[in-house]
């Protein structure tokens, strides 16, 4: 890619709708764009944000969802729920400078620290962690829980 990227939140439906697609490929249980722009608007209404990197055309190249958060182990820290880049742009450092923006919002927030969960099956996203100065510090339990509110985790 000889053009920087171009980073900016989507905020709004419409603009959910567009980063379906490259969400679609971190998270494929994910259904439809309609279903995950409603998803986006509960999110958005807890204080998820979709940072997008574009390319000149408007394209999408890579999406990072986060929330500010504060808690007893990390203080005020950002959560990283989602970072994805089109199978396409993998290896082309565009996770890298979605990685450093996210970054860069966490310091300019006081954050103590950023925070992620990757899934064991993983091994190249662990790496990508790992290259990028992530360190692994535990371990994630997952227990289902039956409830009709919950349609999106999986």
């Amino acid at each position: 890619m000889n053009t920087p990227p171009d980073f900016k939140h989507l905020d709004s439906p419409d603009e959910w709708a567009q980063a379906f697609p490259v969400m679609q490929e971190l998270r494929p249980h994910l259904q439809d764009a309609a279903s995950f722009a409603r998803q986006m608007r509960r999110q958005h209404e807890e204080h998820y944000r979709l940072l997008a990197a574009r390319d000149a055309s408007g394209a999408i190249l890579g999406i990072a969802g986060y929330r500010l958060q504060t808690n007893t182990l990390y203080g005020r820290f950002l959560y990283l729920d989602d970072l994805v880049v089109t199978a396409r742009q993998q290896r082309s450092g565009i996770g890298a400078r979605l990685l450093s923006q996210v970054r860069d919002i966490a310091n300019s927030s006081d954050c103590a620290h950023l925070v992620l969960d990757t899934g064991l099956h993983m091994p190249f996203a662990q790496r990508f962690y790992f290259r990028n100065g992530l360190l692994a510090k535990g371990m994630h339990f997952v227990e289902s829980l039956q409830t009709t509110h919950n349609e999106a985790a999986q």
